[in-house]
This record gives structure tokens, C-alpha cells and sequence, in this order.
């Protein structure tokens, strides 16, 4: 009996572990649940406020939330916090912030925001709010700009002093030079499911260029150097015009009209007027008649005013020297485009028309400049207007001199540009000429051909003035890049 009851007490014993051990697993794997729930659900407001970032999502802060963060080309301010809100099903929007209150940002700037923006998660807002599937449940996330002190860190040039001043990106470094590169936005997250399951989540993000090719001249005819086809030689044919000018003396100009929001300081070295790639051309033979050389001073750069208009051989980098590179730099820009207008079919033969009308409804300006792909043909003839950011046209691009454009303009496809009216318009920014097509057919072309702009004598306009604060402003984010992410402990 004695045996037998030892037995039972160490089958009891076992029985007891082996619940107690279940037990434990069944914690464990509750535990997993809810810590990976909550990550995800954090992650998930992270990825939102990153992706609204960016000009091109249809959900993004500039057309679902205006003056929820600062114009293209306005840095955030220290000390301003900019709030997504995702209540759930039974909580008020106005009350997520005194619900759950945000700590960290506190702790990070040793004071409370003072300036705060709300608006509500795409979870809140229709369609989404109508859907029986419930969102992710993180409550809110925050985004905000951060300095050297709130990252206690000091950043490069390394001086040995942490600032209170926004930090930047110049593609390589942090830094606290507001010239280089595009600022640093902090978004943190902060999720909570019903069990009391609590994470935050944070990036650090920047939005990174596309990489564009450097302008070496305020105006640049990209065609083949070794084709001696003369189809294919580059074509300039200026207006006979005291009042045109092709000036590669980095300039900040704008119309009176319409002043900057922000401010900037040419620093780039002066480039050609007219730059071209096909050195079989030379002295200046691929300048159509001689109208450049009966007004020289009119084409400014380096060399000797007066003399020799500042036309120059240049060179384009490796990865553009076909039409298959141009071709996948049209496709880039396309994939972060504000606007991609595909002319409709009318009565014209393809490639399409597209007219300065619709250009108009953009709502382009100094501190929201678009970048606009024209998939055919564009006349801004009448158009009395100025356009801000990268312009990309792959038919034919009939310029009105009585419209303005400051930025990038790229004519990638047809090549050709023309123009014969009057007006007192400019292009200031750069000019890109490309022939990748056969402007008669559309059929692909096995080498760059003969980009070309010609203009009539009598065309008017102040012509076309190269200005680095313009291209900058103008070249478009592929993405917001995240330069760090981790899990803040509470």
C-alpha cells in the first residue's frame, strides 16, 4: 500500500508539471501573440505616415490634409508635432491624445510640443471607416523634426557641440547644414491592443531624389558621338532676338508674382549656354544658321563674352547614353510622377496634344513644385501661366514664351522642341533634349538621334537662365528612406 501510494503521488507529481508546463506554453504563446500584434499594428501606422509622406500616394497629407505639415521645400519646424489619429471603434478622435498621452516626446525634447497638427488615420476616413474588417490598432503616430539634442548625438561636419537645429540627409551622412540634402523627419508609433499590449515603434526617415543626370549647361542636347549620320546630328536654331538669352551663370530668379516661400543662395559653378554630345560636331556646325553668332553676348558661360557664344561639347554620365538609359529614366520619373497626363485621342493623330489647360488644375507653385509627365505632344500656346517642378514631355514640346517654367524641363522621346510667338516669359532651371524616337513614326530608335529646337525669328520670350535652387526644388523623391528603426522601451 505504502508503494503503491508513492507511486500515485509521483504520477500526481508529473501530472501537476506537466499542467503547470502547459500552462506556461499556453502563456508564452499568448504572450508571442499579443508582443507580435502589437509590433505589427505599430509598424502598420509607421508604414502609413511614411507612405502619405510622399506628394504621389492619393492618400498623402498634401491632398488629404493640407497644412498638416509644411509646403515642398519648407523644412518642419523644431517643436512642431504633427499627430495621425486612429481611434477605435468606441473612441473619439478629439480624446486619443488625453487617452494616450505621448511621453516620449517628452522624454526625447525635455518638453511638450508647441505647436501640435491632427488629422485622422486612412482607417477613419471613408472608404476604409466603412469596412466590417477592423484596421490596425495603433492610436497614433507622430511626425516631427529632430535636432543633435534630441538625438544626443553630435553629427557630421563633427564638431564636438550637439544643436538644437534641424538635422539633414546628404545621402551619406546626418548633418546639421540645412544646405545639404533633405531633412530628417522622426515618426514614431505608439500601438495598444484590448489585452493592454503597448509598443512603440520608431523611424528616423529622409526622402531620397531620384538620381537625375547633372546639367552641364543651361541648355543640353544629348545625342550619339559616334553616328556621323547627319539625321542624327543635334539641332539649335535660337531665335534672331536681342531680348533671348541662354545664360549658364547660376542665377536665382521667380516672378514678382509669385515670391518663394523659401529662400536660396546660387552655389554652383557656371555652366555652358548650350551644351551638346556629339563632339563631330564642331565649330558650332550644328547650330542651325548663325543666330547665335549674331548675338553672342546673349549666350553666357565660361569663356570670353563677345567673342565665342558659350557653346561647348559636354558629357552625359555612363548610364545615359542610349535610348534604352533614357528610356528607364522616363520609366523612374513616371513611377514618381504628380501627374501623368496621356492626351486623349480627339481628332490628332498619335502622339496626342496636350495643352497648357491642363496643366492649369495642378495648382503648381514656388512651394509645390509637381513633377508633370506628358505622355505625348504639349502646346502651351495661350498659356499665360508659370509651372513649377520636373516637366517631362515625350512628343513635341511647343513652347509660348508668354508662359513661364521654373525647374526641369525634359523632352525624352520625339526630341524637339519649337516655338514662334511672342511674350516676356523664361525657363529658368535646366533643359534636357533627348531623341530616343522617330518623330515621324514613334518607332525606337537603335541610337540617340537629333534632338532639336528651333525656333522662328520672331520668337519671343527672355529665354532660358540655369539656376540650381530651381533644379533642386524641382527634383522629385523616389521614397522617404528609413535611416534607422527600432522598438523604444516603456
Amino acid at each position: 500500500m505504502l508503494i503503491s501510494i508513492f507511486i500515485l503521488l509521483l504520477i500526481s507529481v508529473v501530472a501537476i508539471a506537466l499542467i503547470v508546463a502547459s500552462g506556461t506554453e499556453t502563456s508564452l504563446a499568448g504572450n508571442y501573440r499579443s508582443a507580435t500584434g502589437v509590433y505589427y499594428a505599430a509598424l502598420a501606422g509607421l508604414e502609413e505616415a511614411r507612405g502619405r509622406l510622399l506628394p504621389k500616394n492619393a492618400n498623402s497629407f498634401k491632398n488629404t490634409a493640407p497644412g498638416f505639415l509644411p509646403s515642398a521645400g519648407i523644412p518642419l519646424a523644431m517643436g512642431n508635432a504633427s499627430y495621425v489619429l486612429n481611434p477605435g471603434p468606441t473612441e473619439s478622435l478629439a480624446n486619443i491624445l488625453t487617452t494616450y498621452p505621448d511621453t516620449q516626446y517628452v522624454a526625447e525634447f525635455g518638453a511638450a510640443p508647441s505647436s501640435v497638427q491632427t488629422t485622422a488615420s486612412i482607417w477613419n476616413s471613408a472608404p476604409l471607416n466603412a469596412l466590417n474588417v477592423p484596421g490596425p490598432l495603433y492610436k497614433w503616430v507622430r511626425i516631427n523634426a529632430i535636432s543633435e539634442q534630441s538625438l544626443n548625438l553630435d553629427t557630421y561636419p563633427y564638431d564636438g557641440t550637439k544643436d538644437s537645429t534641424p538635422v539633414y540627409y546628404d545621402g551619406v551622412h546626418l548633418t546639421d547644414n540645412s544646405g545639404s540634402g533633405s531633412q530628417v523627419l522622426e515618426i514614431t508609433a505608439l500601438a495598444i491592443l484590448p489585452n493592454g499590449s503597448q509598443k512603440i515603434l520608431q523611424y528616423l526617415a529622409a526622402p531620397v531624389p531620384i538620381v537625375l543626370p547633372n546639367f552641364p549647361a543651361a541648355i543640353t542636347f544629348a545625342g550619339n558621338p559616334a553616328n556621323t549620320n547627319p539625321a542624327y546630328l543635334l539641332n539649335y536654331g535660337g531665335p534672331n532676338s536681342t531680348t533671348w538669352y541662354v545664360n549658364g551663370t547660376d542665377s536665382f530668379r521667380y516672378s514678382l508674382s509669385d515670391i518663394p516661400s523659401w529662400s536660396c543662395t546660387p552655389s554652383a559653378p557656371t555652366v555652358y549656354a548650350l551644351g551638346y554630345t556629339n563632339t563631330l560636331d564642331s565649330s558650332y556646325s550644328f547650330i542651325h544658321c548663325c543666330k547665335v553668332l549674331l548675338h553672342p553676348n546673349n549666350y553666357i558661360g565660361p569663356g570670353a563674352p563677345g567673342t565665342n557664344p558659350s557653346v561647348h561639347v559636354v558629357s552625359m554620365p555612363a548610364t545615359l547614353q542610349t535610348p534604352t538609359d533614357y528610356n528607364n529614366l522616363v520609366q523612374n520619373i513616371l513611377q514618381n510622377a504628380d501627374a501623368i497626363i496621356t492626351p486623349g485621342s480627339g481628332t490628332t493623330p498619335a502622339p496626342y496634344t496636350a495643352y497648357g489647360s491642363d496643366l492649369t488644375p495642378l495648382g503648381m507653385n514656388s512651394s509645390n513644385p509637381l513633377t508633370v509627365v506628358i505622355q505625348g505632344d504639349l502646346d502651351l500656346t495661350g498659356w499665360h501661366n508659370q509651372g513649377y517642378g520636373l516637366l517631362l514631355v515625350t512628343g513635341n514640346l511647343n513652347y509660348d514664351p508668354d508662359a513661364s517654367w521654373y525647374g526641369i524641363v525634359m523632352v525624352i522621346g520625339k526630341g524637339t522642341v519649337t516655338g514662334s510667338r511672342a511674350g516676356t516669359g523664361e525657363l529658368d532651371g535646366a533643359t534636357l533634349v533627348v531623341q530616343t524616337v522617330n518623330p515621324s513614326t514613334g518607332a525606337p530608335l537603335g541610337s540617340l538621334g537629333g534632338a532639336n529646337m528651333q525656333f522662328t525669328d520672331t520668337m519671343g520670350g527672355q529665354g532660358f537662365y540655369y539656376s540650381s535652387c530651381w533644379i533642386n526644388n524641382s527634383i522629385p523623391s523616389g521614397s522617404y528612406k528609413i535611416l534607422s528603426f527600432h522598438e523604444i522601451s516603456q
